[in-house]
């Protein structure tokens, strides 16, 4: 009984796999922008200290040399929530990769089953009638009606075949999603990396700005107590020290906004690692120098960058998945088949569970078709084309503004070298004349509120000098970030298939 039932099934079954293709348009790779990344091709902003070598992927702020910069970098690679969060979103597409894959086998859910009908006076007749060749399981009631118990342990099994490839085409566009989650896992070490340096070098420009203007304000105090006394001794105007009197309120107003700004990189450095505000502060307390970059950055070409930036390949990626949606969508507007079966052992005693000669099976072959849905699958399919249209369109733009950001950042790097090197030079034209100065404050030819005014200026060269290092630093890790360094590549690939 079981093979007559299943034999025109299976046959079905057959035909409708040799009837089976894969709707959509196939993916043909991202499309390609005239000049860009064209092999041989540089970046328009690199200079003599930028060579076009392909520069190493990850670990890019070891280069600065400052192993607090570095364990606080490793510290928020571990433990920041950005990062947990981005992880747990490649778990999410892993499990809907997999149940992707499953939805193409059969499913088959066991199950138990126990009835007990009460049957009328005419059905009961009937069945009186069989049960006195072999039995029914029947037990008579008042009223003319009668109990009919069923026991029975089988399982419900249902398959439905991928006739067009929607099932195919939405493993595709999950597999692609789940390569867009590894990109933008990539793409938040990038961030989280860059935001650390960043909050680390300007840190470390504040505390040094911090002590030079206290040195400004000690020797403004002074200027002003020696005014003073020239004051009393009438060889001074209270205009003069008025003057210095304001200048020395402006000076030290300026400790205000670097005291805050201290407390401000402090706390968020501390909740880039992954901890609360505070719990830095002891660690970075003393202050140190700005790390600077090396002398020559390698940045490689804009081809290895399309290639190299993790934003650029997620949105690669959700140009692929997008792409195989429409061939999900033109699969659902296409007749399908769906098989469903019951399989159990069974009869009217509790025993007969335990019979194989009791065994039953019921299979249900189902077809539907949207023919009348008034243009809704329709409308479906065109949302899935426009929608990777858009894909495609936000692929183009972010290619043209990730090469937008790494010639900037490079315009931007080489400027700033430039003006280090002017303020250098300014610097040691300043400390020279506050040396040569203080030979003929020695020598009694020049005043000391003359000399302290000259030292002032050359605290005020070297403070200009550190804003532009720490600047030339932030530059630096602009690039980095701009060319899509400090990530590391999966420990294994996803799956081609």
């Amino acid at each position: 009984m079981v093979r007559r039932l299943f034999a025109p099934a299976g046959a079905l079954v057959l035909s409708a796999l040799a009837a089976g293709c894969t709707m959509g348009p196939d993916y043909a790779g991202p499309p390609s922008l005239e000049g860009v990344g064209q092999p041989g091709a540089a970046f328009v902003r690199g200079g003599e200290n930028t060579p076009a070598q392909q520069p190493a992927l990850a670990r890019w702020w070891e280069s600065l040399n400052d192993p607090l910069l570095t364990r606080l970098v490793d510290g928020a690679l571990a433990h920041s929530p950005s990062i947990d969060l981005a992880e747990a979103r490649i778990r999410e597409a892993r499990g809907k990769l997999t149940e992707g894959k499953a939805s193409l086998m059969p499913s088959a859910s066991p199950n138990a089953m126990y009835v007990h009908a009460i049957l009328p006076g005419s059905f009961s007749t009937s069945s009186s009638e069989s049960s006195d060749d072999g039995g029914s399981g029947e037990s008579s009631s008042e009223g003319g009606s009668s109990a009919l118990d069923f026991y029975n342990v089988g399982a419900n099994v249902s398959w439905e075949p991928d006739l067009w490839g929607g099932k195919r085409r939405g493993i595709e566009a999950t597999r692609a999603t789940l390569d867009e989650r590894f990109a933008d896992l990539a793409d938040a070490q990038v961030s989280l990396s860059a935001q650390v340096a960043q909050s680390y070098v300007n840190l470390r420009d504040a505390q040094t700005r911090l002590r030079i203007n206290q040195e400004a304000v000690a020797k403004q105090r002074t200027s002003l107590d020696l005014t003073r006394q020239r004051l009393v001794a009438g060889t001074a105007s209270q205009l003069e020290v008025e003057r210095l009197q304001g200048e020395l309120a402006a000076n030290e107003a300026q400790t205000v906004p670097l005291d805050t700004q201290i407390l401000l990189y402090k706390n968020a450095l501390a909740v880039l690692t992954g901890q609360a505000p505070g719990a830095l502060d002891e660690a970075l307390a003393q202050e140190a120098a700005v790390p600077l970059p090396p002398a020559s950055v390698a940045i490689g070409d804009p081809a290895g960058l399309l290639a190299r930036r993790p934003d650029i390949r997620a949105a690669e990626r959700a140009l692929a998945a997008s792409t195989a949606q429409v061939g999900v969508r033109e699969a659902q507007r296409m007749p399908g088949v769906k098989f469903m079966g019951i399989l159990g052992i069974g009869g009217t005693d509790p025993g007969d569970v335990l019979d194989p000669g009791n065994l039953a099976a019921l299979l249900m072959p189902q077809i539907s078709w949207p023919l009348l849905d008034f243009g809704k699958s329709k409308a479906q399919v065109e949302q899935a084309k426009a929608q990777r249209d858009q894909a495609e369109a936000q692929y183009r733009q972010t290619v043209l503004k990730g090469l937008q950001d790494a010639e900037d950042s490079l315009a931007r790097f080489g400027a700033t070298r430039r003006q280090l090197a002017q303020l250098a030079a300014s610097q040691q034209s300043a400390d020279k004349a506050a040396s040569l100065n203080a030979q003929r404050t020695r020598a009694g030819t020049s005043s000391l509120i003359d000399q302290l005014d000259i030292e002032r200026q050359a605290l005020s060269a070297a403070s200009n000098v550190a804003q532009a290092k720490a600047q030339l630093t932030i530059d630096y890790i602009a690039v980095n970030k701009a060319l899509g360094l400090g990530w590391s590549p999966p420990e294994a690939e996803t799956p081609a298939s």
